[in-house]
C-alpha cells in the first residue's frame, strides 16, 4: 500500500515531504493535510443487494486501512467526514447502524491503534451525541494526545456553516466582554475559533463514489484546497485510489491566486 518506488522515491525536509518522480526527474510535495468525504456505502451495499449496514460495514473497514496507509507514508493530518449534520435526517435505522459502528471503532481504536502512532481528534457537535459516546471520543483523545505522528480527525455531526456559525458566535461573545473589537476579527481570529485550530487547511480533499459536491465540508478551511473526485464507491477504495489522487495532485500547479 506504499507509493510504487519505481515511480517515486521519498525524502524529507525541514517543513514538508518530497517526492521525487523517477520517471519525468521531478520534485513534488506530498500533501500535508488529506480531508476524505467517505460516500458511497449505500449505493455499494444496493449494487451488491445487502442491506445499507453492511454497506457501512464495509466502508468502516476502509477507513481504518487508508488511515493506516496514510500514517506509514507520512502524511501529516487526515479529517475523514464521517457524519454530517444532514445525516440524521437518514431513517432512525441506519443512524443508529452508524453509531453503533461508531462506538465499536472507539473501542478498537482504544486498543489496536495503540499500537500505530496516530493522534485522534473528533470535530463536530458532540451535544446531541450519547453519554457514552462522548465519554469514549473523549478518552481516545486523552490516550492519543502525546502521539507525534498522523493526526487524525473524525468529522461527527460535523457540518461546515455550523462551524462557521460557532466561531462567529464565539467571537461576538468576546467582543460583548470587551476582550475585543469588531475591527480586531480577521480570517485569523475566524481559523482559531474554527475546529481545527493550529492545524494547516487541507490541501487535497478526496470524494470519491461519483459525486460533485463538497456536502458542507470544511468549508472555511478548504478555500485553496485541491479537489479529486473518483467513482469508486468508498466500500471499494484502496490504498493505490489514494495513490492516484496523490499523484494528480502532485502535478497541480498551486497559485493561490498569484500567477
Amino acid at each position: 500500500m506504499f507509493l510504487p518506488i519505481k515511480f517515486f522515491l521519498r525524502k524529507k525536509t525541514k517543513d514538508n515531504d518530497i517526492l521525487t518522480d523517477m520517471n519525468h526527474n521531478r520534485e513534488h510535495i506530498l500533501p500535508k493535510h488529506i480531508g476524505i468525504i467517505m460516500d458511497g456505502n449505500g449505493r455499494w451495499a444496493k449494487k451488491h443487494g445487502k442491506m445499507r449496514s453492511a454497506g457501512h460495514v464495509e466502508g468502516a473497514q476502509r477507513f481504518r486501512e487508508i488511515v493506516k496507509y496514510c500514517e506509514k507514508i507520512g502524511i501529516k493530518y487526515l479529517t475523514v467526514y464521517a457524519f454530517s449534520t444532514e445525516n440524521w435526517r437518514r431513517p432512525q435505522e441506519e443512524v443508529n447502524g452508524i453509531m453503533k459502528l461508531f462506538k465499536e471503532y472507539l473501542i478498537e481504536a482504544l486498543t489496536d491503534f495503540q499500537k500505530e502512532n496516530i493522534k485522534t481528534c473528533f470535530i463536530g457537535d458532540r451535544s446531541v451525541l450519547s453519554k457514552e459516546l462522548i465519554d469514549l471520543m473523549n478518552q481516545c483523545e486523552e490516550d492519543t494526545k502525546n502521539k507525534t505522528g498522523l493526526v487524525l480527525n473524525i468529522a461527527i455531526n460535523y457540518g461546515g456553516r455550523n462551524e462557521i456559525v460557532k466561531a462567529v458566535k464565539e467571537l461576538a461573545k468576546e467582543c460583548l466582554d470587551g476582550k475585543i473589537l469588531p475591527d480586531d476579527i480577521t480570517e485569523q481570529s475566524i481559523s482559531q475559533h474554527l475546529y481545527t485550530v493550529n492545524q494547516p487547511d487541507p490541501d487535497l480533499i478526496i470524494r470519491p463514489s461519483g459525486e460533485y459536491r463538497t456536502s458542507n465540508f470544511l468549508l472555511w478551511q478548504s478555500a485553496y484546497s485541491e479537489y479529486y473526485f473518483d467513482n469508486i464507491l468508498w466500500p471499494d477504495y484502496t490504498g493505490k485510489d489514494l495513490e492516484r489522487a496523490i499523484e494528480a495532485y502532485c502535478k497541480r500547479n498551486r497559485r493561490y491566486g498569484g500567477i
